[in-house]
């Protein structure tokens, strides 16, 4: 047992290197990464944000970070499939904990995620959020573009996202529309996958439909994703009701029609090549689902993106 870890997250004594936790005990952080606002030689970080006030349906999304930490617990010990390896070997994280937001005062919630995020991002540091509801990628979307200019934004959801904003809204359903308004993202780089919904603007963005992702295999919507966005500068948001609610039920705006998490899993495999500066799974609503489905889903759609970044980091040293 001295070979062993428990409560990894408050006791760890390196940020590299995988926990030993039992999947079922222990304090639950994402992945079992240890709780720390220090930022000093760290590569990635895990970023809560328990925000629902935004939402057009059900709420719920707020209690999507606890769930996904816990549904992250159920990832062993091995190396992590399917990229064959130790994330955390090479690449030092933590998890940052939540943003401190008042339930009373959603007008500063914005500038609140917005601040946290830059803070972050300042420190060099690849910034991974767990909301919350869609709206949230708004002010992420802002702490990026401050550091990196105008980025290309690849978006997986059920919704364009695209309704008419007057700036001033708190909505999940009209951030692509202020973002491109205000050069945030560039629309003619940004792409949006499984879409079953219709919203009366898209601003140019390319949309892969629902219909389309049914007809295409996994490696035809990586090549498209690949081909439209380039080398761009990229921010990459998964709303979890991209996938069909008999793989994701515990969301607040489910359509039926959508892919299941193993066909869209296989397509973030295969997108390595993107240049992803940040990146977030939001819309995770704990109160509706089922055995943890949708938790499960979302917590490794968050692994991906760092095994997605852990490769990009071993390709460079």
């Amino acid at each position: 047992m001295a070979s062993k870890s428990i409560d990894n997250a408050f006791t760890a004594k390196s940020l590299r290197g995988a926990a030993t936790d039992p999947t079922y005990a222990g304090v639950l952080s994402f992945m079992r990464r240890k709780y720390s606002k220090d930022l000093t030689d760290v590569d990635a970080v895990v970023l809560g944000i328990p925000f629902d006030a935004a939402v057009s349906n059900r709420p719920g999304a707020r209690f999507g970070p606890q769930a996904i930490r816990r549904a992250s617990a159920i990832f062993d010990n091995d190396p992590q499939y399917p990229f064959a390896r130790d994330l955390f070997e090479q690449m030092a994280v933590v998890d940052y904990g939540d943003v401190l937001l008042d339930y009373g005062n959603h007008q500063h919630t914005p500038g609140l995620i917005e601040q946290e995020a830059a803070k972050i991002i300042a420190s060099g540091a690849y910034l991974l959020g767990l909301g919350g509801d869609h709206f949230v990628t708004w002010p992420l979307l802002k702490a990026h573009a401050a550091k990196h200019g105008p980025l290309a934004l690849v978006h997986f959801d059920a919704h364009q996202d695209t309704w008419d904003d007057d700036g001033q809204r708190i909505d999940h359903g009209s951030f692509v529309c202020r973002a491109v308004r205000e050069g945030v993202i560039d629309p003619k780089k940004s792409i949006q996958i499984g879409i079953r919904t219709e919203a009366p603007e898209d601003f140019g963005i390319r949309i892969i439909p629902g219909y389309e992702v049914e007809d295409m295999g996994a490696q035809a919507i990586a090549d498209a994703i690949l081909a439209h966005v380039g080398t761009a500068p990229t921010y990459l948001t998964f709303d979890i009701d991209c996938l069909d609610p008999a793989y994701a039920p515990g969301t607040g705006t489910p359509v039926a029609g959508g892919p299941s998490s193993a066909k869209i899993l296989s397509v973030l495999r295969k997108l390595g090549a993107l240049d992803i500066r940040g990146s977030d799974v939001v819309e995770v609503a704990p109160a509706y689902d089922h055995a943890d489905i949708t938790a499960i889903a979302g917590a490794t759609v968050a692994m991906y993106m760092l095994g997605l970044r852990a490769e990009k980091l071993a390709t460079r040293a």
